[in-house]
C-alpha cells in the first residue's frame, strides 16, 4: 500500500494572498498616481514628497479599516450560521443525520453507504462535519478580520514605499518620469508575483496590473497638467 502523502495546494493562500496583493498594487498605484498628478502640476518636489507620505499613511489606514470592516462582516455571518448548526445538532440530529446524508448523497454515494458515512463522521466531530460539508467553511478559508487588516495596511505601505523612494533620488527635473517608471516594472513584479503564486499566467497578470497601473496615472498627470495650466 503506497503511503499517503500531503497534497500542496494554492487555494490555501486565498486569503492572504488577496489582501496582500491588493494592498501592495493599491499602494503602488495610489501613491504612484497622487505623486505623478502632483508633480506635472509644476509643485516643488518637497511638496511632492509629501504627498507622497501623506498618500501612504492614509491609504495604509483605510485599506486596513475598509478590510478589516469588510472581512469582519463574513466571519461574523460565519460564526452565526457555525452557532446555528451547533443548535440544531442538539435540538434537531436526527434531521442533521438526515441533511448530511443527504449531501453524501449527491456527491455520487449510494444510500446505505452515505447514511454510514454520515453517521460516522458526526460520531466524531458533528459540528466540524456540518461546517465542512453543509456550509461549504474550512480552516484553511475561515475569515481573519486582524489578519487581513495587517496584511492590508503593511502591503499597502510598501507598495507606496517604491514611488515614495523615487521622487526622493530623481532628479527635480525628473520626478514624474522616474516615479512612473518605477512604478510600472514594480507593478509588473507584482502582477506576475501574484499570478505565479496562484499558479496562473505569470504574463498575463503582470500586463494586467501593469495596465490599470498606467491607466490610473495617465488619468491623473491629465488632471495634475490641467489645473496646473489653470493657475
Amino acid at each position: 500500500m503506497i503511503p499517503a502523502q500531503k497534497e500542496f495546494h494554492r487555494s490555501g493562500r486565498i486569503g492572504w494572498l488577496r489582501a496582500v496583493v491588493l494592498g501592495a498594487n493599491d499602494g503602488t498605484i495610489s501613491v504612484a498616481s497622487l505623486v505623478v498628478g502632483v508633480a506635472v502640476s509644476g509643485a516643488t518636489q518637497n511638496s511632492v514628497l509629501i504627498t507622497g507620505v501623506a498618500g501612504l499613511v492614509a491609504g495604509a489606514m483605510s485599506m486596513a479599516a475598509g478590510e478589516y470592516v469588510s472581512v469582519q462582516s463574513q466571519a461574523d455571518t460565519e460564526r452565526s450560521d457555525i452557532e446555528r448548526e451547533r443548535h440544531e445538532l442538539v435540538t434537531e440530529p436526527e434531521r442533521e443525520l438526515a441533511e448530511l446524508t443527504s449531501i453524501y448523497l449527491s456527491r455520487g454515494l449510494d444510500q446505505p453507504l452515505a447514511r454510514l458515512v454520515a453517521e460516522k463522521l458526526m460520531s466524531g466531530d458533528a459540528l466540524g462535519t456540518h461546517t465542512r460539508d453543509e456550509l461549504g467553511i474550512t480552516e484553511a478559508q475561515r475569515a481573519r478580520p486582524v489578519q487581513a487588516a495587517f496584511a492590508s495596511a503593511i502591503s499597502f505601505a510598501v507598495g507606496a514605499i517604491v514611488p515614495i523612494a523615487a521622487v526622493l533620488s530623481a532628479p527635480s527635473t525628473l520626478v514624474s518620469e522616474v516615479s512612473s517608471a518605477t512604478s510600472l516594472a514594480t507593478l509588473v513584479i507584482l502582477g506576475g508575483t501574484a499570478a505565479y503564486a496562484g499558479g496562473a499566467s505569470m504574463a498575463r497578470g503582470a500586463v494586467r496590473v501593469a495596465f490599470w497601473g498606467a491607466l490610473a496615472m495617465g488619468i491623473t498627470a491629465g488632471v495634475g497638467k490641467l489645473f496646473g495650466a489653470a493657475l
